[in-house]
This record gives C-alpha cells, structure tokens and sequence, in this order.
C-alpha cells in the first residue's frame, strides 16, 4: 500500500489538464491547457487547440470556440504527441471535475490509439470539500473564495486555476492520497 507523499512538498511534481470539447462526445477535445507544478510552483504552461474529429460544435455559447478557430488546428493525436511528455515524472494529475477530464482523454487516446499517462488522477473538487468544506464547489466557487484569478472555461485558465487550488491545499497541509493510500490527517485549522 503506497503512503501518502511526505512534507513538506506534498508532491514534487503534477500535472493539472482542462479540456474543453465541441459537444457531449467525449473524444470531441477542442482546447486543452496543460499545467506543470514543481515543487508546489508553476513551472510550465501549455494551451492548445485541437481539431476535433467532426465539425459540429455544440458548446460553442461555453467556451466560445467553434470550426473556424479550430479547422486548421492539430488532431489530438499531435497535440499529445507534443503534450505527453510534461507528464514524465509527475506524481499525479489534477483536474477540477476530474472524472470529465480524464473521461476526455481516455475518449481522445482509444480514438488515436495512444496510451493514456499511468498517474492517477486528483479531483480538486474533493480537494476543496475536503481542506476548506467548500460548497458549491464549482470552479469559479472556489476561486472566488481563494481568490484566484479565473476566465472560466478557458481551458488554460482552468488547468491554471485547478493547479493553484492543489497548491494552496498543500500549503494547509493537504497530501494526496494516491493508489488507495490512507487518507492524510486532517489539515490544522
């Protein structure tokens, strides 16, 4: 049973993704943003559009893409191609509504045949009920409260904004609770 990692850097490197698609399909990845943190700091940040497999858009009214933005961008699979990498290394990923995002790229990767990264993923949502009790926890929710700046639904400024809630859970003393780990004690008050 693998223990939770220890202080006083609760992980030494993670990776936080937001994907935004062109509708429910999950393998319909039109933007992702892609956030390293080393040593409980940003280190490197990457936002890409990606040209989903058919034309239809569906949440354009979300996040304000559509066809024209994104014709002319990369399929997922050159985008990973180039993306994979930042995850090396890393001790987990992190999304907010992490189910979604690693849902998207299980979806995208069978699409292309590509392996998904082996780390697990870290909900931020759990992150935030857990250290600060916070409901709703929505993404701007919780970064009204922490006062972390946030242009919803762009991709890299989710991947951003998800990266700095698990950073300022590690600062109250959170751990990841990573492959079945106990749970960490509780953050001091």
């Amino acid at each position: 049973m693998t223990q939770p990692l220890d202080p006083p850097t609760a992980s030494r490197k993670f990776v936080a993704i937001d994907f935004e698609t062109a509708t429910g399909l999950r393998n319909s990845a039109c933007s992702v943003g892609v956030v390293v943190v080393e040593d409980g700091r940003i280190a490197h940040s990457v936002h890409r559009l990606i040209r989903p497999p058919k034309r239809w858009f569906s949440f354009t009214w979300l996040h304000g893409l559509d066809w024209k933005q994104v014709r002319n961008a990369p399929a997922f699979d050159s985008v990973w191609r180039d993306l994979a990498p930042l995850f090396d290394g890393a001790d987990f990923v992190a999304a907010h509504n992490a189910g979604f995002d690693r849902s998207v790229l299980a979806a995208c990767c069978n699409r292309h045949r590509l392996a998904m990264p082996p780390q697990p993923f870290v909900c931020s949502v759990k992150v935030a009920r857990e250290v600060w009790n916070f409901y709703p926890t929505k993404l701007s929710n919780v970064c009204a409260h922490l006062d972390i700046p946030l242009n919803h639904h762009d991709a890299l400024s989710d991947a951003e904004a998800c990266a700095r809630i698990v950073i300022a859970a590690t600062a109250k003393g959170w751990r990841p609770r990573l492959n079945g780990s106990a749970p960490p004690p509780p953050p001091e008050a």
